[in-house]
């Protein structure tokens, strides 16, 4: 029978596990059997640089822990080895890191996952495994709305290049002092040459 100090310790690594899996919008739980240390630590730093929290865990630790978060369907995936990865606001990170390596090494495949409390199927996993990262999803939204501004800008540039801008300019008057002065000092010189013609 397992000691007091044992069970306190499970009881608080259920309920660790199940406050991350709360605070989390999205997790992937994977079997990692056959994982040499090399790739683990390559795969644990690639999730950790991309904010997602990943960790080896028992079955019934999971199994408890997704029970008080109240995330159900996740009985059917815990046997063998089990590892979780969580992230607290990036829906895609998880599933397209987890997949690109099951991918590339036989023995590492994706269990389940979940989105926002809710289990989800494979297909729908897999799908959103082959998303974009939110860098490139970001860069891509940004550039939409960037577009119809950058058109703007370059009308407005064509109107100044063809000088259209001069006519918001206001209109001079005929009575300026600046235009009248030049026309004030001809009228003198001018005198001379008339007298001479006589």
């Amino acid at each position: 029978m397992p000691s007091t100090a044992v069970l306190e310790k499970k009881k608080q690594m259920v309920a660790d596990l199940s406050e991350r899996i709360k605070n989390s919008c999205a997790g992937v739980v994977v079997d990692y059997k056959g994982i040499n240390v090399e790739d683990d630590t390559k795969l644990r730093r690639e999730l950790r640089e991309a904010g997602v929290e990943y960790s080896v865990v028992k079955n019934s630790i999971l199994g408890r822990a997704a029970q008080d978060a109240g995330l159900e369907g996740l009985d059917s995936v815990l046997e063998g080895t089990t590892a979780i990865a969580t992230s607290a606001d990036d829906y895609v990170a998880s599933a397209r890191i987890l997949q690109k390596y099951a991918d590339s090494h036989d023995n590492f495949s994706l269990k389940s996952g979940y989105l926002d409390g809710e289990v989800i199927s494979m297909e729908k996993l897999i799908a959103l495994a082959k998303l974009p990262s939110r860098e490139v999803l970001l860069a891509t939204v940004c550039s939409v709305f960037n577009a119809p501004i950058a058109a703007f800008a370059r009308g407005v540039q064509a109107i100044v290049d063809k000088g259209g801008v001069e006519a918001c300019e206001p209109a001079k008057t005929e009575d300026a002092p600046a235009e009248e002065a030049p026309a004030a000092e001809e009228t003198p010189a001018e005198a001379p040459a008339e007298e001479t013609a006589e």
